[in-house]
């Protein structure tokens, strides 16, 4: 199997964007996050909404097509295993360990607990509900916050595994085919009116159940089709071939998309029944389209091994469990000292990224730290090690 390089690098900056977008949140007006700064603004909605709207699309999909690529019909047993091996151990130490920090920086922030983090870690390892209002996730007694993707990952993964045998008989590989037999607009509409029949069914009844594994059926009806989808498309020969052709077209489609969707959003309109399921059709053509655009120049630009490819994949993993705490805790330290937001801003960024690079740097040199941070075991050192992917959107 050619290793497929772009799936690679657009897998790091997905993630890259992921932390870009957790740290605008803490400035960006009107959205609630675990802690603000004093500096917020409107005008961030804007690039926000853009990004937002196919942003952990983005990730699923990539999921898929690294699935699919990895071929797990192959032997399903051991790729459910090691999936869940791969995935579920960082939740749990996460969810313990890495994650806490956000809560106590947030329950402190709310006034619902006095500080000192022992005595809150005390108390949050009994894994006891807590005060309404203290935490995300207060009324669980424990909280997963950003990291509710690997849960969600797990949990499509597991489908799969049991669909592997539907998706190998006749039918799956007919649909296989059908889907990357499909030209022209047919590529962008036919998948972009499924993800259209989800917004104009689910997202009013679920579009609040966010996080809520049990009941986030919008968001699971939309982030599996754009995960099964990869899988079914990842080693289509003429789904690749097409999107290399139509990657001008696309880019410019979903510029326009984009310019006309967010504009209308964020305006003072108000929308009647059918101008509101108008208005959910356009943002999934415009998140479809900006998927495909990605994934084309993607192919076309980034298929090839960049020397700082293989390190920057390994790092995924790590920085994606330690982001989100870093970022809240330096928002801790930080925002209580009234700085202005030319020095905030770049502390808050250039920490988070200083926190995730030296954290990486322990966590691959260290043993028993690997796997809890998605990492494989080390079986030799130097180039062939570090292109030993994390799972967290790439391959076994």
């Amino acid at each position: 199997m050619t290793r497929r390089h772009d799936l690679d690098a657009l897998r790091v900056i997905a993630f890259a964007l992921l932390i870009a977008y957790h740290c605008g949140m803490l400035y960006v007006h009107d959205w609630g996050w675990h802690l603000k700064s004093t500096h917020t603004y409107e005008w961030l909605q804007w690039p926000m909404v853009a990004m937002n709207r196919w942003r952990m699309d983005l990730i699923f999909l990539l999921s898929g097509l690294a699935i699919g690529l990895f071929q797990p019909e192959r032997q399903p047993g051991r790729f459910a295993l090691l999936r869940t091996w791969r995935l579920l151990l960082p939740l749990v130490f996460g969810m313990l360990a890495i994650v806490p920090v956000q809560a106590y920086c947030q329950a402190v922030a709310n006034g619902v607990i006095e500080p000192g983090f022992g005595a809150f870690m005390a108390r949050y390892l009994q894994l006891q509900p807590w005060p309404e209002g203290g935490f995300d996730g207060a009324e669980y007694g424990v909280t997963w916050n950003h990291l509710w993707y690997l849960a969600y990952l797990w949990t499509y993964t597991m489908v799969l595994a049991l669909l592997l045998p539907l998706l190998r008989s006749r039918a799956g590989r007919g649909l296989a085919d059908w889907l990357g037999a499909l030209r022209g607009p047919w590529l962008v509409l036919v998948p972009a009116a499924l993800l259209a029949l989800y917004m104009n069914t689910l997202l009013e009844p679920f579009g609040n159940a966010e996080r809520d594994l049990l009941s986030d059926w919008y968001r699971h009806a939309e982030y599996f089709t754009v995960f099964l989808l990869g899988y079914l498309l990842a080693r289509s020969e003429a789904f690749w071939s097409e999107l290399l052709r139509l990657r001008a077209p696309l880019a410019l489609a979903a510029l326009g998309l984009g310019l006309a969707y967010v504009p209308l959003l964020m305006s003072d309109l108000s929308f009647d029944p059918i101008a509101l399921a108008a208005m959910r059709c356009l943002r999934a053509l415009y998140a479809w389209t900006a998927l495909l655009a990605i994934l084309a120049w993607g192919h076309h630009l980034l298929n090839r091994p960049f020397r700082w490819l293989p390190y920057a994949s390994e790092a995924v993993y790590p920085w994606y469990v330690l982001h989100q705490s870093a970022t809240v805790l330096l928002a801790y330290w930080l925002v209580p000292r009234g700085l202005p937001v030319w020095v905030e801003a770049p502390l808050v960024v250039l920490g988070t990224l200083a926190a995730c690079a030296l954290g990486h740097e322990l966590v691959r040199r260290v043993a028993f730290l690997r796997p809890l941070f998605g990492l494989k075991r080390r079986r030799g050192s130097g180039r062939a090690q570090a292109e030993a992917l994390p799972v967290v959107g790439g391959r076994q």
